[in-house]
């Protein structure tokens, strides 16, 4: 099978990569694979690093059988017939790509989006999650030594790598504040590795709101300690799940407490948002800094009206007003919402992708041996019509635009 690693053409262009030199060099030894790199000036991996590796640079992949990128691969430089491996960013009928989806059935690609890579049981088995969650963590730290002028952390994008990154950590001497972090998957746990690489004590939701502390402390909340069924009846997981607007929010009872908070929860639009723009008027919100990971735009958290830039990550939140100002000023709440923080690790990032495509996906795929519907499930179009999971893109797929 011959696989190719196409140059990234979407603007801004995206530095990550699907295979690092080294797993490109694993993936041929391994697979028995031969790997195709098209020459990038952008790539967070230099052309001279996968050439030095071992690597080919080829311009033309019209011979490859496979070809991966990152970010959605512009119409004109699809090839007819072939199987391509991208974020699609399809599955929700985003209105910005319909002219990608119609291409991909009229060129009869077999369309395998990463974000559809799943389990029988439809967990997503591979990410960039992980690194969002450490980037979102430093953001927010770093928007809150400069919100009360404690410290200058590096923009996460100026480190070379995570190792730099958590150079940059031992700059920091923090108060006895209080820090919030939401979820328990990918994204959470990549934000909790990052408070853990500054030995910071984890405490209890329950001691979170019921004790002060002399340091500086976090808790972690998942689902049911911010939710409540409104019938009064027992907390069940799969009802909130399956049923969100059923619940009501109760994260009014951690507000006065918090000061920064760190959102990596993931959220259904049926479920209650954690607080609204009128809590965040009340005297004991206290919550300065909120670095939205998830950032969903007019979302769980009403204070994330739009996404910020890596060049330019933070915004002001004005409560009183509901509008947008300077980002550390008194009146106003920071608001940290870049939606494509591992593009500010983007080395680090692609060598942790790689290794789950590597591991958990690339063997089914090279193969063809796949049991469990690894590579049908996640394939949107194939010979030129929607796959049965995604019959439901059918107005969307055959509109005319």
């Amino acid at each position: 099978m011959k696989i190719g690693i196409v140059r990234e053409g979407k603007m801004p262009r995206d530095k990550r990569v699907p295979f690092t030199p080294a797993q490109c060099i694993d993936l041929e030894k391994t697979f028995g694979a031969e790997v195709f790199v098209q020459p990038s000036e952008w790539r967070c991996f230099s052309d001279s690093e996968y050439k030095s590796a071992g690597v080919k640079l080829q311009e033309d992949l019209s011979a490859c059988d496979v070809l991966m990128g990152i970010k959605e691969v512009p119409l004109e430089e699809l090839h007819a017939a072939k199987k391509y491996l991208f974020f699609s960013h399809t599955v929700k009928k985003q209105p910005h790509n319909q002219k990608l989806m119609k291409a991909l059935l009229e060129k009869k690609i077999q369309m395998i989006d990463y974000e559809c890579l799943t389990d029988p049981d439809f967990n997503r088995i591979i990410g960039f999650g992980h690194y969002a969650g450490i980037v979102g963590a430093y953001n927010g730290l770093r928007a809150y030594g400069l919100r009360f002028r404690l410290f200058d952390l590096k923009p996460a994008h100026e480190c070379h790598d995570y190792e730099e990154l958590k150079q940059e950590l031992k700059k920091i001497r923090l108060p006895n504040m209080k820090l919030i972090v939401t979820g328990n998957g990918r994204v959470a746990n990549g934000a909790i590795e990052l408070l853990g690489l500054m030995a910071m004590r984890r405490v209890t939701p329950y001691e979170f709101t019921h004790f002060s502390f002399r340091e500086a402390v976090y808790t972690q909340l998942h689902s049911h300690n911010y939710n409540e069924p409104i019938d009064g009846a027992q907390w069940e997981t799969a009802r909130f799940y399956q049923h969100p607007q059923e619940f009501r929010s109760t994260f009014g009872k951690f507000f006065p407490h918090c000061d920064l908070f760190i959102h990596c929860s993931f959220w259904d639009p049926r479920a209650p948002r954690l607080f609204e723009k009128a809590d965040m008027r009340r005297p004991d919100f206290r919550i300065s800094v909120i670095a939205d990971v998830t950032c969903d735009i007019n979302g769980s958290i009403p204070s994330t009206q739009r996404s910020s830039t890596i060049a330019e990550p933070f915004y002001g939140y004005n409560p009183i007003t509901e509008q947008e100002g300077a980002p550390f000023s008194n009146e106003n709440i920071t608001v940290m919402a870049v939606d494509n923080l591992p593009c500010e690790l983007p080395r680090d990032a692609s060598e942790n992708f790689g290794k789950e495509l590597l591991e958990k996906v690339m063997p089914a795929l090279i193969s063809g041996n796949d049991p469990d519907g690894l590579i049908d499930r996640a394939s949107i179009t194939k010979d030129g019509r929607l796959m049965p999971r995604f019959e439901y893109l059918a107005d969307y797929a055959y509109e005319k635009v």
